[in-house]
């Protein structure tokens, strides 16, 4: 068995865990990185970045990194939805280059894209990336311990601090006890990269509702757009069985959506995964030894594409806390992350309900509910909706209480 002790153990190495490494690596820590998969699969989420995701990015000094391994920003949204022609949905795009003054727009990227830019980052830095660790075991305490199998030898670390940043299955989080809440779940959401779509514009995502199915457009580079869906329960077997790559495509088939056809004639070129929309949370991410971040610590309802952005603060809150102080990391020096992330993660959860209620209920009486709460954000209702893009705490607190959001909706 092999001993090392360095200062950061992180267990997961994707956005979260390859992000916090870089930053720390280039301010002199000893990081070690301890990542399950030996190359990153394409786990169908976290490729798009609010705008005030792309602020976070920017203030850890890795936006440009991003920017270099093929990241674009959208300019526009153009809601085409059953509720209008496509010509008044055009006339209600939403300009997404000044929503937040760090961010001229949201950043669409693929995952398994920004997983590698970061550990390559990691590592240039001065960090220990090992991929393809098998039987992660973690011990919390005052003075933590990791164990795992690597290139068939048994490791044990023993760091000043863990950060479990292993994704909502997280081992960590499981194995030191850390007590997770939930919503019921309510629908699910399922997305599949496709090439071959260049008519698509670049800078242009869509996202709007018709029928039984609210779905989202998001461009890459090149010829390649991303794809989710949003459907009930009562419909997944739409989008089973060995031909459901084909079975997202035909259900693009929108009278709402020009661009229809060109989507149609796309072709998929990543697999077709779904998941179930609800938000989970620790409301305390913390234990000795210990700190969780990114979806690890829990994660939004997807509906609203926040799980980058959330990450990304996770990242710059916990590596400003451990630059900062230099005396032994004990928990309380983690408080100020705590609060923060849970009356973050609070108003999220209230956004997110109310997103699934207005894009993901079906039927003539949500249909016309949809277009009343469009109306009034045209006419200037207060609405906690346009945090999702320039970040929750820029909304006053009014913005997320019940009665607000009843006259919203009423």
């Amino acid at each position: 068995m092999t001993y090392l002790a360095p200062q950061i153990v992180i267990v997961g190495g994707g956005i979260g865990g390859g992000a916090l490494a870089t930053v720390l690596a280039r301010n002199g820590m000893e990081v070690v990185v301890v990542e399950r998969e030996t190359a990153y699969p394409d786990r169908v989420r976290g490729e798009f970045v609010a705008p005030w995701g792309v602020a976070e990015f920017k203030r850890l000094g890795l936006l440009e990194l991003l920017y270099a391994h093929g990241a674009m920003h959208t300019k526009r949204n153009v809601p085409y939805d059953e509720n209008w022609s496509s010509e008044q949905a055009e006339r209600r795009a939403l300009d997404l280059t000044k929503l937040h003054p760090e961010a001229p727009g949201p950043l669409c990227v693929g995952h398994p894209t920004m997983c590698n830019a970061f550990a390559e980052a990691a590592v240039s830095a001065g960090a220990v990336v090992l991929k393809g660790a098998k039987d992660v075991a973690c011990v919390a305490d005052k003075s933590p311990v990791v164990s795992f199998f690597h290139d068939g030898r048994r490791i044990e670390l023993k760091p000043r601090l863990v950060v479990g940043a292993d994704g909502r299955n997280s081992v960590v989080r499981k194995q030191v006890g850390f007590e997770t809440e939930a919503d019921e779940p309510h629908n699910l959401i399922g997305g599949m990269l496709v090439a071959n779509v260049p008519e698509w514009p670049r800078d242009m995502q869509a996202i709007g509702t018709e029928d039984e199915l609210h779905y989202l457009i998001f461009p890459q580079g090149k010829d390649l757009v991303r794809l989710y869906v949003c459907y009930d329960f009562a419909n997944r077997a739409r989008f089973a069985g060995p031909d459901k790559s084909h079975r997202v495509l035909q259900a693009f088939r929108l009278h709402c959506l020009p661009l229809a056809s060109a989507i149609l004639a796309g072709t998929p070129v990543g697999p077709f995964n779904s998941y179930s929309n609800e938000d989970h949370w620790v409301d305390n991410p913390t234990a000795p030894g210990v700190v969780l971040i990114g979806d690890a610590a829990g994660h939004n309802d997807p509906v609203t594409g926040q799980g980058v952005s959330i990450t990304a603060r996770d990242v710059r809150i916990v590596s400003e806390i451990l630059l900062s102080n230099k005396s032994p990391w004990a928990q309380d020096a983690f408080a100020s992350y705590v609060e923060e992330r849970r009356e973050r993660m609070r108003r999220l959860r209230i956004i997110g309900r109310l997103a699934s209620q207005l894009r993901v209920e079906f039927g003539p009486d949500a249909r016309k509910r949809r277009a009343r709460v469009a109306q009034r954000f045209a006419e200037g209702y207060l609405s906690p909706l346009p945090a999702t893009l320039v970040g929750p705490e820029r909304l006053p607190p009014e913005a997320y209480l019940p009665a607000t959001i009843s006259r919203l909706t009423a």
